[in-house]
C-alpha cells in the first residue's frame, strides 16, 4: 500500500487546522459581535428545533419534524443545554464551525492525495493543495455561513470527507476506505437532500469502478461493496420509514403541508407566473451556476473563475484522466437543476427577474468544486513552467485574483450574507417588538403560541419553550389532527390552559383558537409583518 495514501495526519496537515480553526473563530467574533448570527430564519428554526427536543412541555425525538433531516439538529443539542447559547444563538453556531474547520482540511487532503498517489507529495502537489484549501476557507460567504447554525457548512463538510474516501477507493484501492465513505454517505444523506441524490451518484459509480477492475460477478461478490450500499441506502430508507411511521406518509417531507413544493403553493400570488426555471432544465441549471458564482463574488469576474474551474474539469476529462473522482465535486449541479424544476426550489438572483435574494446561498455547494479545479489549473502551470520565475509569476497571479476577488466580495458585501440581511430586517424587527413584550409577562406565565413562524421572539426573550403550548405538542401520528392533544385543546379552550395567548394575523392561532374569553392586552405593527396580537385569558 502507498505510503501516500496511508499517511493521514502530519504537519501540513494540524498546521491547515490549525488556522482553520483561528479563521473561523475570528470571522465568528465579528459577525456575533455586529449581531449577525441570527439573520436567517431558517437558522432561527434549525435551533430552536434542537431546543424543543429537550426543552417542552411533550420532550422527545418526534420534535424534530419531517422536512429538516435530524443530524445538524442532532450536532447542535448539547450545544443549547446552556439558556444563554440558546437565546444567543452560539450553540447553533458551533456545529458549523468544526464543519468548516473539517471541510477546509478535506478540500486539502482530497487535492494532495489525488495528485500525489504514488509518492510523498511533491512541491507543486502541496502548493496546489494549499491554494485549494485557502480558496475554500477565504470565501467571504462560506466565512460567513460557518458563523450560523445553517446545514451548509456541516453539508460541506460531509461532502468533501465521502469524497477524500471514495479517492482513497478508486485510486489507491483502499477497501476500509470505501466503508468510510459509505459512513460519510449516511451523514450527507441525514444532513441534507443533496446528500440523498449524492448517495446514488456514488453508489453508481462506485459499481462501475469494481465492475471495470474485476467483472460482473466480482460486483456481487464484491463483499465491502455490498456494505457500502447497504450503509449507503440506510439513512433514506430509515427516513422514508420514519415519516411513514409517525406521518402515515413516507413522502410527508416532501409533499406534506410544511414542504417546499406546498410553501411555494401557498405564497405564491395567484396568477403569477412560475419561479424562474420551473419545469426548464437548462434555466434552472443557469439559475443555479449564477448563484455560485455569486458566492465567489459579484462583479463580471466571476467567469473568470467559472471559466478556470471549466479549464480544469476539460483537462481532467481528455487529458489526466487519473483525477476523475474530482469531477464528483459537480454533483451539485444536477441536485439542483432537478430541485429548481421539479422540486419547487425557486433561487432567486438580483441580476434576474425577478430580482431579489432567495436561497442564494445554495450556490456555495459548488465552492469545493471552484476550489479544487482553479487548485489543479494553477499546479498544471507549474508543471508546465518550470523556471524559479515563471512560476512566481504564475503564482502571483493566482494570489492577485484570490485576493482582489474576495476583497470585491466583502467590500460589495457577501451575497449569502446580504440575503439573510435583506430578507429579515422586519422579521427581527417583528420578533424584537414581541420579545420585549413578551419578558414583561409574570415569570411562570404559561403561553399558546404558534411556532413555525417567530420563534425566534421567544429565544430574544430567553422563555423556555416549556412555558409555550406550540404546534408539535401532540401526538404526532394522529392525522390529521389530535383532538385529544395538548395544542388542540388549548386552541379549544385557551384560558383552561394559557395565561396568555399570541396570535399572528392569518396564524394557526389567529384562524383556529377561541378568542371569545380573550382580552387583548398589545398589539404589535411591523410593515411587512403580520399583526401580532397578545391576549390575556384571564379577568383581573
Amino acid at each position: 500500500m502507498m505510503k501516500s495514501a496511508i499517511r493521514r495526519w502530519d504537519d501540513e496537515a494540524r498546521l491547515v487546522t490549525g488556522l482553520a480553526a483561528c479563521v473561523s473563530l475570528i470571522a465568528f467574533l465579528v459577525y456575533f459581535q455586529r449581531g449577525h448570527i441570527l439573520l436567517y430564519g431558517d437558522a432561527v428554526a434549525h435551533i430552536n428545533i434542537a431546543r424543543r427536543v429537550f426543552d417542552s412541555r411533550t420532550p422527545g425525538l418526534l420534535q424534530l419534524g419531517t422536512v429538516w433531516l435530524p443530524l445538524p439538529h442532532l450536532l447542535t443539542m448539547p450545544f443549547l443545554i446552556s439558556d444563554a447559547a440558546w437565546s444567543s444563538g452560539v450553540g447553533g453556531s458551533l456545529p458549523s464551525m468544526v464543519g468548516y474547520v473539517l471541510g477546509v482540511l478535506g478540500i486539502f487532503r482530497l487535492v494532495r492525495g489525488v495528485l500525489s498517489v504514488q509518492s510523498e507529495p511533491k512541491l507543486n502537489e502541496r502548493i496546489a493543495a494549499w491554494i485549494a484549501a485557502i480558496i475554500f476557507a477565504a470565501n467571504p460567504n462560506l466565512l460567513y455561513l460557518q458563523t450560523t447554525a445553517l446545514t451548509e457548512p456541516v453539508y460541506l463538510a460531509i461532502f468533501i470527507w465521502a469524497l477524500v474516501y471514495f479517492r482513497e477507493f478508486a485510486q489507491v484501492g483502499i477497501q476500509r476506505s470505501l466503508v468510510k465513505c459509505g459512513l460519510c454517505l449516511v451523514a450527507a444523506c441525514l444532513t441534507r437532500y443533496d446528500g440523498w441524490f449524492f448517495a446514488v451518484s456514488m453508489c453508481a459509480i462506485a459499481v462501475v469502478v469494481v465492475w471495470r477492475k474485476e467483472n460482473l460477478r466480482g460486483v456481487f461478490l464484491h463483499s465491502c461493496l455490498r456494505r457500502f450500499v447497504l450503509i449507503a441506502v440506510a439513512a433514506p430508507v430509515f427516513w422514508l420509514a420514519y415519516n411513514a411511521v409517525v406521518y402515515r406518509n413516507p413522502l410527508e417531507f416532501a409533499n406534506g403541508p410544511y414542504s417546499a413544493k406546498a410553501i411555494e403553493q401557498r405564497t405564491s400570488t395567484p396568477g403569477a407566473p412560475p419561479h424562474p426555471g420551473a419545469d426548464n432544465l437548462p434555466m434552472a441549471a443557469s439559475f443555479f451556476l449564477k448563484s455560485a458564482e455569486l458566492n465567489i463574488l459579484l462583479s463580471n469576474w466571476h467567469r473568470l473563475w467559472l471559466a478556470l474551474a471549466l479549464l480544469g474539469s476539460a483537462t481532467v476529462l481528455l487529458f489526466d484522466r487519473r483525477l476523475w473522482p474530482l469531477l464528483l465535486l459537480w454533483v451539485p449541479l444536477p441536485f439542483y437543476m432537478l430541485s429548481i424544476a421539479h422540486s419547487g426550489v425557486p433561487i432567486f438572483i438580483p441580476p434576474w427577474w425577478p430580482y431579489s435574494l432567495y436561497n442564494v446561498r445554495y450556490g456555495i455547494e459548488l465552492l469545493p468544486m471552484f476550489s479544487v479545479f482553479v487548485g489543479l489549473v494553477a499546479f498544471w502551470g507549474m508543471e508546465f513552467f518550470r523556471g524559479a520565475r515563471a512560476k512566481g509569476i504564475l503564482l502571483a497571479g493566482v494570489g492577485i485574483l484570490i485576493i482582489a476577488s474576495y476583497a470585491t466580495a466583502l467590500y460589495q458585501q457577501p451575497i449569502s450574507f446580504s440575503e439573510g440581511w435583506v430578507n429579515s430586517r422586519t422579521r427581527i424587527a417583528l420578533e424584537t417588538q414581541l420579545a420585549r413584550e413578551l419578558r414583561k409577562l409574570p415569570g411562570q406565565a404559561s403561553i399558546l403560541m404558534y411556532l413555525g413562524e417567530h420563534p425566534g421572539a421567544l429565544q430574544q426573550a430567553a422563555i423556555p419553550i416549556r412555558r409555550v403550548i406550540y404546534e408539535g405538542n401532540h401526538r404526532t401520528w394522529k392525522q390529521p389532527k389530535d383532538p385529544d392533544g395538548l395544542w388542540e385543546r388549548a386552541l379549544a379552550d385557551p384560558p383552561k390552559f394559557a395565561d396568555y395567548v399570541v396570535a399572528m394575523d392569518r396564524d394557526a392561532v389567529d384562524t383556529g383558537a377561541d378568542k371569545t374569553k380573550l382580552t387583548p392586552i398589545v398589539i404589535i405593527h411591523v410593515m411587512g409583518q403580520p399583526q401580532a396580537t397578545i391576549y390575556r385569558t384571564w379577568e383581573p
